[in-house]
Protein backbone atom coordinates (compact mmCIF):
# COMPACT_ATOMS: atom_id res chain seq x y z
CA UNK A 1 0.00 0.00 0.00
CA UNK A 2 0.85 3.47 -0.46
CA UNK A 3 -0.35 7.02 -0.37
CA UNK A 4 -2.04 7.18 -3.94
CA UNK A 5 -3.43 3.33 -3.09
CA UNK A 6 -4.64 4.18 0.14
CA UNK A 7 -6.27 7.71 -0.96
CA UNK A 8 -7.77 5.30 -3.73
CA UNK A 9 -9.16 3.27 -1.29
CA UNK A 10 -10.59 5.87 0.99
CA UNK A 11 -12.34 7.48 -2.22
CA UNK A 12 -13.97 4.04 -3.15
CA UNK A 13 -14.84 3.67 0.99
CA UNK A 14 -16.89 6.71 0.52
CA UNK A 15 -18.38 5.83 -2.67
CA UNK A 16 -19.75 2.56 -1.17
CA UNK A 17 -21.16 4.39 1.72
CA UNK A 18 -22.83 6.89 -0.40
CA UNK A 19 -24.24 4.32 -3.11
CA UNK A 20 -25.27 1.66 -0.35
CA UNK A 21 -23.83 -1.51 -2.68
CA UNK A 22 -23.46 -4.28 -1.49
CA UNK A 23 -21.06 -5.24 -3.89
CA UNK A 24 -19.20 -1.85 -3.49
CA UNK A 25 -19.11 -2.13 0.07
CA UNK A 26 -17.77 -5.73 0.12
CA UNK A 27 -14.95 -4.60 -2.52
CA UNK A 28 -13.41 -2.67 -0.06
CA UNK A 29 -13.12 -5.48 2.00
CA UNK A 30 -11.04 -8.88 2.76
CA UNK A 31 -12.71 -12.20 3.66
CA UNK A 32 -11.77 -12.42 6.99
CA UNK A 33 -11.96 -8.82 7.58
CA UNK A 34 -11.86 -7.16 11.30
CA UNK A 35 -13.98 -3.77 11.41
CA UNK A 36 -14.10 -2.06 15.01
CA UNK A 37 -16.08 1.34 14.93
CA UNK A 38 -14.80 2.78 17.85
CA UNK A 39 -12.10 1.36 20.69
CA UNK A 40 -13.13 -1.16 23.01
CA UNK A 41 -15.95 -2.12 20.87
CA UNK A 42 -17.00 -5.54 19.57
CA UNK A 43 -15.60 -5.73 16.74
CA UNK A 44 -17.58 -6.93 13.07
CA UNK A 45 -15.92 -10.15 11.74
CA UNK A 46 -16.31 -11.04 8.37
CA UNK A 47 -17.06 -9.26 4.66
CA UNK A 48 -20.81 -10.42 5.00
CA UNK A 49 -21.44 -9.34 8.19
CA UNK A 50 -19.53 -5.65 7.64
CA UNK A 51 -21.95 -5.14 4.39
CA UNK A 52 -24.98 -6.44 6.56
CA UNK A 53 -23.65 -4.06 9.46
CA UNK A 54 -23.49 -0.92 6.52
CA UNK A 55 -26.80 -1.68 5.59
CA UNK A 56 -28.93 -2.27 8.90
CA UNK A 57 -29.13 1.40 9.13
CA UNK A 58 -27.51 3.37 6.15
CA UNK A 59 -27.42 7.20 6.28
CA UNK A 60 -29.90 8.50 3.23
CA UNK A 61 -28.60 10.10 0.64
CA UNK A 62 -27.42 13.53 0.69
CA UNK A 63 -27.67 14.31 4.20
CA UNK A 64 -23.60 13.54 4.87
CA UNK A 65 -20.84 14.56 3.12
CA UNK A 66 -16.99 12.59 3.96
CA UNK A 67 -13.54 13.03 3.15
CA UNK A 68 -10.58 11.41 4.40
CA UNK A 69 -6.74 11.72 3.40
CA UNK A 70 -3.94 9.53 4.41
CA UNK A 71 -1.20 10.96 6.50
CA UNK A 72 1.14 7.91 6.87
CA UNK A 73 1.51 4.69 5.00
CA UNK A 74 4.32 1.62 6.11
CA UNK A 75 3.79 -1.70 4.21
CA UNK A 76 0.40 -2.74 4.45
CA UNK A 77 -0.61 -0.49 7.70
CA UNK A 78 -1.97 2.98 6.66
CA UNK A 79 -3.72 5.73 9.16
CA UNK A 80 -6.12 8.35 7.93
CA UNK A 81 -7.87 11.57 9.26
CA UNK A 82 -11.32 13.19 8.11
CA UNK A 83 -14.21 14.59 9.22
CA UNK A 84 -17.76 13.20 8.73
CA UNK A 85 -20.60 16.26 8.51
CA UNK A 86 -24.44 15.53 8.87
CA UNK A 87 -25.39 19.05 7.69
CA UNK A 88 -29.27 18.74 8.64
CA UNK A 89 -27.88 17.28 12.31
CA UNK A 90 -25.78 20.09 12.70
CA UNK A 91 -22.88 17.27 13.61
CA UNK A 92 -19.11 17.01 12.72
CA UNK A 93 -16.91 14.31 13.41
CA UNK A 94 -13.28 14.11 13.44
CA UNK A 95 -12.14 10.92 12.39
CA UNK A 96 -9.24 8.68 12.60
CA UNK A 97 -8.77 5.19 10.58
CA UNK A 98 -6.02 2.61 11.14
CA UNK A 99 -6.28 -0.22 8.24
CA UNK A 100 -3.88 -2.98 7.22
CA UNK A 101 -4.40 -4.39 3.69
CA UNK A 102 -3.90 -7.63 2.37
CA UNK A 103 -2.15 -8.37 -0.66
CA UNK A 104 -4.98 -7.50 -2.68
CA UNK A 105 -5.73 -4.22 -1.54
CA UNK A 106 -8.38 -4.85 0.84
CA UNK A 107 -8.96 -4.00 3.96
CA UNK A 108 -8.28 -6.96 6.18
CA UNK A 109 -8.15 -4.76 9.49
CA UNK A 110 -9.90 -1.61 10.14
CA UNK A 111 -10.16 0.69 13.52
CA UNK A 112 -12.16 4.17 14.14
CA UNK A 113 -11.16 6.22 15.99
CA UNK A 114 -14.33 9.03 16.12
CA UNK A 115 -14.99 12.29 18.62
CA UNK A 116 -17.56 15.00 17.76
CA UNK A 117 -16.67 18.41 17.20
CA UNK A 118 -18.26 20.35 19.94
CA UNK A 119 -20.86 22.81 18.38
CA UNK A 120 -19.46 26.67 18.70
CA UNK A 121 -21.03 28.29 21.98
CA UNK A 122 -24.17 30.17 21.47
CA UNK A 123 -23.64 33.92 20.93
CA UNK A 124 -25.12 36.53 23.44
Amino acid sequence: MDHAGFQAWLNRYVAAWRSGSRDDIGALFSEDVVYSYRPYSTPVRGRDAVVADWLRDPDEPGTWAAEYRPVAVDGDTAVSVGESRYPAEGRTFSNVFVCRFDDDGRCREFSEWWVEQPKPAAES
